[in-house]
């Protein structure tokens, strides 16, 4: 390799370090789960997409095996060629049926999904009106799209209508809607009422990311739309086996037959990528499975039982997060630094969380990005309290001396 090239390299990642946003990883050593091991110690676990407590559930385990020894460990081919098995299709048409929808494509994951989405259905005559917090997996496939961009402020349902009115004096032949389910980084939920009142009004489509809703949000945990009474209103969604569902990979787009037919025959990352390993689609049903029936309920109860402890918690304490109702609660402390010192000092105290800063988020808006599971107990989420309190106290942000909002913009 040249040297002037691993010099800019290096370089560039000296910067990173310097301003604190270089990030590192942390090896576990157990299964994923509301505690996990890193290194020699166990820890409370909240910075998993884990919210119901699946990656590590004996029945997807036993499903996962048993397809393992029935159907093997890969199908070493793309779909279309002779990567096909019985289970790849009894996953997406359960799927379908849980999430309403005709029919459903599964992908490697869902940044595939929506990698592979917009450019087989949309040309440059069309337009994708877009979330401006929308995940970065949409914008890339937005990106690789011909089709013409506009893009709203987020969740703002007035700058939304300026946006479809625009597409539709450019000259737009069909208008597609693209929004996140649920705002990964804040937490919050996209106002889907207001979105499919307005494509109806503008006959626009509308394309829900669904990631961090599915199984947990809405009746049954069908998901945001759900959640909402849209169910009709979403033509198309997206989603994963990656969070909710198991924990494990994979991702799918779910909507009418013919979307979906004709992104079996374009969408290259389905075109291009081998199957899902028969295994996880083994799980994933099983999940699907467990998810409707009374130990779903019953998780998905105890997801929301924790995720109000911990956020009253949090607040008693004096930090500042971000309002909401999701399992998704952000800890907003402002600097990279200061995030990922926290975050260093909390697993010295046996509380794995992550500091999350730009390009993640915006710069000066950097937090740690906390995440309830429903196997998490009243024990461990006291345990994890108390840790947030004395590593708050040590960095002054909350107690004597904390920095207040007013201090920070005199700073600024």
């Amino acid at each position: 390799m040249f040297e002037a090239f691993t010099t800019h390299l290096n370089d560039t990642l000296d910067t990173l370090r310097s301003e604190g946003l270089y990030k590192s990883e942390r090896t576990i050593r157990s299964p994923q789960g509301a505690h996990v091991q890193v290194a020699a110690d166990e820890v409370v676990n909240l910075c998993a997409n884990n919210y119901l407590g699946l990656a590590d559930h004996p029945d997807l385990v036993r499903a996962a095996t048993g397809a393992l020894e029935r159907a093997g460990y890969g199908m070493a081919s793309v779909r279309f060629i002779c990567g096909t098995h019985e289970l790849h299709r009894e996953l997406e048409q359960a799927l379908a049926a849980y999430l309403g929808k005709d029919d459903c494509i599964l992908y490697a994951a869902c940044f595939d999904a929506n990698g592979g989405l917009f450019e087989p259905l949309l040309g440059d005559v069309d337009a994708i009106v877009s979330d401006a917090l929308n995940h970065a997996s949409i914008i890339d496939g937005v990106r690789l799209c011909k089709a013409r961009r506009y893009r709203y402020a987020n969740a703002d349902l007035d700058d939304l209508e300026r946006q479809l009115v625009r597409a539709r004096a450019d000259g737009a032949r069909f208008v597609m809607i693209a929004t996140d389910g649920v705002f990964s980084m804040d937490g919050t939920l996209a106002p889907l009422p207001g979105i499919v009142a307005l494509a109806r009004r503008h006959e626009a489509l509308v394309m829900v990311d669904d990631c961090h809703a599915t199984g947990f949000l809405g009746p049954a945990g069908a998901g945001s739309h759900a959640h909402h009474d849209v169910v009709d209103g979403v033509d198309i969604l997206s989603g994963t086996l990656g969070k909710a569902l198991g924990g494990a990979i994979g991702g799918y787009t779910a909507g009418p037959r013919p979307v979906v037919d004709l992104l079996r025959q374009r969408s290259r990352p389905y075109l291009f990528s081998n199957a899902l390993p028969p295994m996880v689609c083994a799980a994933g049903l099983a999940a699907l499975e467990l998810i409707q029936g009374e130990e779903g309920e019953r998780r998905r109860r105890a997801l929301f039982d924790n995720t109000r402890r911990w956020r009253d918690g949090l607040e008693a304490l004096g930090f500042r997060c971000l309002p909401g109702e999701h399992p998704i609660v952000p800890v907003m402390l402002g600097e990279a630094p200061l995030a990922q010192g926290m975050a260093r000092d909390l697993l010295d105290e046996g509380v794995y969380v992550s500091g999350f800063f730009y390009p993640v988020v915006p710069k000066g808006e950097a937090r740690i990005r906390t995440q309830m599971n429903a196997a998490l107990d009243a024990d461990a989420l006291d345990t994890a309290l108390d840790a947030f309190r004395r590593v708050g106290e040590a960095h002054g942000v909350i107690g004597v001396g904390r920095e207040t909002d007013a201090d920070r913009e005199t700073r600024r």
